[in-house]
């Protein structure tokens, strides 16, 4: 893939992420504070397997900050970044050690994404906040097989566009 195609893809897919994140402002949560599905890791799992860990982070920090810059607040930011520097970072390592499939990636990201936010909710308020952890470790699972399993379609879908 050229140069200028791979950035291209990468506009698109930080667009991609942007928009789910905003189509996922607009859903009502399941009853938990922060709570969400993290539709727009999914850009950034095909950015992950696409291309590389730094195509990712760029996807992941363009979405990040476009989000808060458009409808967040700032702890808002923080906890977004947060999560999304564990996710992004357990979701390379267990792609480079290629065992697992992108769902099985996605879950463990969607996993570390919301140990990240607690890791950031225990800095910005205190021990409260571990009662979260089990649900928001069950909805990351759950969400990130989700996610992963429709990164795979999307995957193998531009995979083939791009052979042709």
């Amino acid at each position: 893939m050229s140069k200028t195609k791979k950035i291209a893809l990468c506009g698109v897919l930080a667009g991609l992420a942007f928009a789910l994140s905003y189509i996922e402002m607009l859903l009502p949560t399941p009853g938990i504070i922060g709570a969400k599905l993290g539709l727009a890791n999914l850009a950034v799992l095909v950015a992950l397997y696409l291309f590389s860990w730094r195509e990712a982070a760029a996807v992941s920090g363009v979405r990040i900050l476009l989000s808060w810059l458009m409808f967040g607040s700032f702890t808002g930011m923080i906890y977004s970044l947060a999560g999304g520097i564990l996710s992004l970072l357990v979701m390379a390592l267990l792609k480079k050690i290629d065992r697992f499939s992108p769902a099985g990636v996605s879950i463990a990201g969607g996993v570390g994404h919301n140990i990240g936010q607690i890791l950031a909710a225990l800095v910005l308020l205190g021990t409260g906040v571990l009662g979260y952890l089990p649900v928001l470790i069950i909805l990351g699972a759950v969400s990130g097989a989700i996610i992963g399993v429709v990164a795979l379609v999307l995957i193998n879908a531009l995979r083939k566009a791009g052979k042709s």
